[in-house]
């Protein structure tokens, strides 16, 4: 299980694809891993060097109790690709992976070729919404809160044919610690990102769920009318789009990712 070790955590990842091709990283959402994208790995390991890791007090990336900020995540994104010895990469990422991603194509945007930002936001509040998730965690555990959470990932009509999904998704985010998650949910609580997203200027593609109540389609379209170089697209999908939707969600990152570097607003 390779490991990069910083002074307060160490950051689980793993490598798959030609060690010759672009660097595509994965950036995990609040309570999952990096297996959270089995779906995409066999799809994009054909076409890139596939970085995907699990965010700090995920997984396997031990971390000293929170709060944490979305600049300790960022920095963390930064500090591996310098570990690993690469200098740019694509990055996509969903939800708190997303905000992730928008950090870095903010603050180091030499590092950045191609940003995807999936069912993510600028500012996901209100505040209180995660201040009280952090004490029901605090007090009852992860069990506590992992059906209603894991409700918010896939639309009902989906969830209710794919049990098996719904198993695995809640299995995660139970197995994730409760100081990481609480931690990683304050990072998320105090980020607004709403008036520098602007300042993007990496070829973006925002991929929103029609039934993603977490993080709407309003989110993602605030996304798009605010990065000058950005496509926009909805999929028939809640929160966890790359999920439900792994065909359709595959084909559009792969599609943009090949595109001509100056991409049309659409």
């Amino acid at each position: 299980m390779p490991q990069m070790i910083l002074h307060d955590a160490s950051i689980h990842y793993r490598l798959d694809g030609p060690a010759t091709a672009p660097v595509l990283v994965l950036s995990n959402s609040l309570g999952t891993t990096l297996d959270m994208w089995q779906p995409q790995v066999e799809a994009f390991a054909a076409h890139f060097r596939l970085l995907r890791y699990d965010t700090r007090g995920h997984g396997g990336s031990a971390a000293g109790d929170g709060p944490y900020s979305i600049a300790q995540l960022g920095g963390d994104v930064v500090r591996l690709l310098d570990h690993l010895g690469i200098g740019r990469a694509h990055l996509c990422g969903l939800s708190m992976g997303g905000i992730t991603a928008m950090w870095i194509a903010l603050h180091h945007p030499g590092r950045v070729d191609r940003l995807v930002l999936s069912n993510t936001a600028a500012w996901i509040g209100p505040a209180s919404n995660w201040t009280e998730r952090v004490e029901k965690v605090r007090q009852e555990g992860m069990a506590a809160i992992a059906p209603a959470v894991v409700s918010r990932w896939l639309t009902p009509a989906h969830a209710a044919s794919h049990p098996q999904q719904v198993s695995a998704l809640q299995a995660m985010l139970r197995a994730t610690t409760a100081a990481g998650y609480m931690g990683n949910c304050i990072a998320v609580r105090d980020n607004d990102l709403r008036a520098e997203v602007a300042g993007i200027g990496a070829p973006t593609l925002v991929i929103a769920g029609a039934g993603d109540m977490p993080t709407p389609p309003a989110d993602g379209r605030f996304l798009a009318n605010s990065i000058a170089d950005c496509r926009y697209m909805e999929l028939d999908a809640a929160h966890l789009s790359n999920q439900e939707q792994p065909a359709a969600f595959n084909a559009a990152v792969l599609e943009f990712l090949a595109a001509p570097v100056a991409n049309p607003r659409v």
